[in-house]
Order: structure tokens, then sequence, then C-alpha cells
């Protein structure tokens, strides 16, 4: 397994639209793999492949205080949604950035896992918000776009700022 450098926001390749992936085979069970590492050393509570500028349908999620509860999704879709819902959301690739996003409060999501078997999930709570938020990411859509135009301008100069100075 190995740690992958995560795409930071504004970086245009996090618009980029994720591809279906045709085949679940070794070379995608390998990227979940990573991916789930890269998650939890980053420390974050999910992670898309767009993220990560690999733009194929892979997301992977474990919203667990003891970080033993993987979840992978292939190819996910949300099949039904219903309620609304206000929560603070943070993202890996725009660091240091937290803001309060509307979502659908309960959901249900089909995939395929590692195996290649379709499953489908009802998720309520944080779990639906992480997993919405994460196909936003396989949709070319990052959580700040929620925010009003003035937010999402002063994020972008802030992050902007904070690269120039790293380097």
């Amino acid at each position: 397994m190995a740690l992958l450098k995560i795409v930071h926001y504004p970086d245009p390749r996090l618009h980029k639209v994720a591809q279906p992936i045709a085949t679940v085979d070794d070379e995608i069970k390998a990227l979940a793999a990573d991916m789930a590492e890269t998650m939890y050393a980053a420390p974050g509570i999910g992670l898309a492949a767009t993220q990560i500028d690999r733009p194929v349908r892979l997301i992977v999620v474990d919203i667990s205080e003891t970080k033993d509860d993987l979840k992978v999704f292939i190819n996910p879709e949300i099949l039904s949604a219903s309620g609304r819902g206000e929560h603070e959301e943070g993202c890996l690739s725009v660091p240091g950035i937290y803001d309060m996003v509307t979502r659908p409060e309960r959901i249900r999501v089909r995939a395929l896992n590692t195996q290649g078997q379709s499953f489908e999930l009802e998720a309520d709570g944080l779990l639906a918000v992480c997993i919405q938020h994460e196909i936003d990411h396989l949709d070319g859509k990052v959580f700040v776009e929620y925010l009003s135009r003035l937010k999402q301008d002063r994020i972008r100069k802030k992050l902007l700022k904070h690269a120039r100075e790293a380097m």
C-alpha cells in the first residue's frame, strides 16, 4: 500500500468528472486500499479517487471513531434522497476550511464492492453527508461550491496564498 498525494482546491483536476469503472480488478482493489491508507493518514473520513488525480468512480468512507469500518463504493449512485439538514463540512482537498452545507438527511445508494458485487445501502446523518460529499467529487464538484461566491473567492485566495508560501 502507498500514501497518495491529495490534490488541493482550486486545482482544476478537482473539476474532472470521473468515469465509471468497467471491471473491478486487482488494480482497482489496490487503488481502494491505497486511498483508504491515504484517508486514514490525512486524517479524514472520506476520499474520492478524483482527489488523488484518478478520474474514476471510486470512493472510500469510514466515519467510525475506531477507524475500522471502511466502506468502499465503486460506481456509486444515489437512488433516493429525503429530508434536509445542515452540517459543517470540511475536505482533505480544502485543508483548514470548514463551513455549513445543506444536503438531504437520508439517502439510498447503490454501488459495487471490491468483489464487483452490487449492493445498496441506506444512510443518514454523517454517513449520508460523507457519501454525498464524495460523490460530488466524482461529479467534479467541491463542497465550497455550495457556499456564496464571496466565500468561494476568499477560500481560493487563502489557499493560493498558503500554496505560494509553502514553496
